[in-house]
């Protein structure tokens, strides 16, 4: 063990000064270094002075790194040392060897640096189990604790930053996290998205020279307010999220455009024109259940089955089995309280059938629609009207029109990526309507400015776009950017972007999933800027 002692001394300790290992004990499950400090002095840490007179000595049991699959225990031998200083309210004080104890610390530093590792990259509950894979078990809230003690990051004041919002419950309770966008590392998190505590932040740091943001009011007020000398630039991603929510309202609103006229039907409808005016069409479930129990009665009837007989069999009354069987139809029984009962939706009807042979089956997109005439009651209603009635109605005979989403994704996918069959029906629906195809010609023109980096015509493009009578959504999107025109003119000049800040968070909802419950702010935070 002597020839050994040396070999491990440098194994474990060939960073650490002043640290002599006396002895070691390998047991089956745990390896025992005996050591001590051989510093001849040592530093009160209440007032800084120096000290040489030694007190006492003490045994310390700090755990360190595994190896070889056994624990690791370091038997430390410190000293405690008088203050020379009598104004110093430390009389005595004890030793620590740096870099491999603190004050109170029950692991060497090493070991704790490991353990800060794990918890910022799994958090508590994973990053327990993988420690209780490498020797060193550790609750998650120890993890936890771990990762709130540690002190933030020195920073830099960035040239550039990127600021965007991040949900710490999601439809209530917000934050802000900003990114230096050159570094693409996270500068700080914020506790909401407030324009003062934007502005606030701004403030401290005169160095910013450029604020990447979105359109949200609250950014550009903040931004504006702490850091009156930084160009603001409005992301590009953002704004053509923004085009595209236009032309869809525009195109929704000339979707008669995209219909085509249907052809002449093959076959008679006769049957389909019965089944239409019939008071219990085919999947009403009143009416499947009487046809179900006049087939099952006239079937035992007709195998010679008396009419108590089939009473007994099918659990029903007498009076009931007489009534079924004198019906030769079961459209015969169809009366009742419910037929021709008046409902909610009556007024709304004609509009919602002419919707659906327009090709819309989506029952929340009519729910929407309806409401915005004046309907004041809820969804159900609806959605029990489509399921019952309407999707037992033929649709009209021909290619199904494409849906307002279909068109706007057309209109904004440049000509040269669509497919051959795409890029016919595009033609084939602007050839219709004129009003498409000059919303077709502004967004290519928005796009080329996007691309090109071409900011200074956006004004031009402004004046042409609320000219447009017959599209107010394209309109309203022109007249929101008037408001932030210089951002947008810079966001569609200048080549930075928010594309970063987006991905961090991404980033931040991953480490919320993570955390579970446990994701409070200043944890969450501490993650965010720490993790490598």
């Amino acid at each position: 063990m002597n020839e050994v002692r040396p070999q491990l001394e440098e194994l474990l300790f060939s960073s650490l000064e002043n640290v002599l290992v006396e002895s070691v004990e390998v047991t089956d499950l745990v390896v025992r270094v005996e050591a001590l400090s051989t510093a001849r002095q040592a530093t009160c840490p209440g007032c800084g002075c120096p000290s040489e007179r030694i007190h006492g000595s003490y045994l310390r049991f700090p755990h360190d790194l595994p190896t070889a699959g056994k624990s690791v225990v370091v038997a430390l031998r410190v000293r405690r040392f008088v203050c020379p200083e009598e104004s110093c309210p430390r009389k005595t004080f004890a030793e620590q060897v740096p870099g491999l104890t603190r004050r109170f610390g029950r692991r060497t530093e090493r070991l704790r640096s490991a353990l800060v590792s794990v918890g910022l990259a799994l958090a508590g509950r994973a990053g327990a189990r993988i420690t209780d894979v490498f020797g060193t078990s550790v609750s998650r809230n120890t993890l936890l604790r771990l990762i709130a003690s540690l002190p933030d990051p020195r920073v830099a004041t960035p040239r550039v930053v990127g600021v965007d919002e991040y949900a710490q419950r999601k439809g209530r309770i917000y934050g802000t996290v900003l990114v230096d966008v050159e570094t693409r590392r996270p500068v700080d998190l914020l506790p909401d998205r407030e324009a003062d505590t934007l502005a606030a932040w701004l403030a401290e740091r005169p160095g910013i020279e450029i604020v990447c943001r979105d359109r949200a009011p609250f950014f550009a007020e903040g931004a504006t307010r702490g850091a009156p000398q930084a160009l603001q630039v409005a992301d590009r991603w953002h704004l053509w999220h923004n085009l595209g929510e236009a032309a869809e309202k525009c195109v929704y609103r000339h979707r008669n455009c995209l219909s085509t006229a249907p052809a002449p039907p093959d076959e008679p409808q006769e049957e389909t024109e019965l089944a239409a005016s019939s008071q219990w069409p085919t999947g009403h479930r009143f009416a499947e259940r009487t046809r179900a129990k006049h087939a099952t009665i006239h079937a035992l009837l007709a195998a010679g089955h008396s009419k108590r007989s089939v009473a007994r069999q099918l659990g029903m009354t007498l009076n009931t089995i007489l009534r079924f069987s004198r019906a030769a139809t079961p459209e015969e029984l169809f009366t009742g309280q419910w037929q021709s009962r008046s409902t909610r939706l009556d007024a709304y009807k004609p509009y919602l059938e002419q919707r659906w042979q327009e090709g819309c089956t989506n029952a929340w997109k009519l729910w929407e629609e309806i409401k915005e005439q004046g309907y004041p009651h809820g969804y159900g209603n609806v959605r029990n009207y489509v399921s019952r009635t309407l999707r037992t109605k033929p649709q009209r005979v021909g290619p199904r029109p494409p849906s307002a989403r279909t068109v706007t994704r057309w209109i904004l996918t440049h000509p040269d990526a669509l497919s051959e069959g795409d890029r016919l029906q595009l033609k084939a629906v602007l050839a219709n309507c004129p009003e498409l195809t000059a919303l077709a010609e502004h967004v290519r023109a928005f796009a080329h400015m996007l691309t090109q980096l071409q900011g200074d015509h956006l004004p031009k493009w402004i004046e042409a776009a609320t000219a447009t009578t017959d599209l107010p959504g394209l309109r309203r999107f022109a007249q929101h950017l008037e408001r932030d025109l210089n951002a947008v003119i810079a966001g569609l000049s200048l080549p930075w972007n928010s594309g970063v800040v987006e991905g961090h968070v991404n980033r931040i909802k991953m480490l919320k999933r993570q955390m579970f419950g446990r994701a409070g702010f200043e944890l969450l935070r501490k993650r965010v800027l720490l993790a490598p």
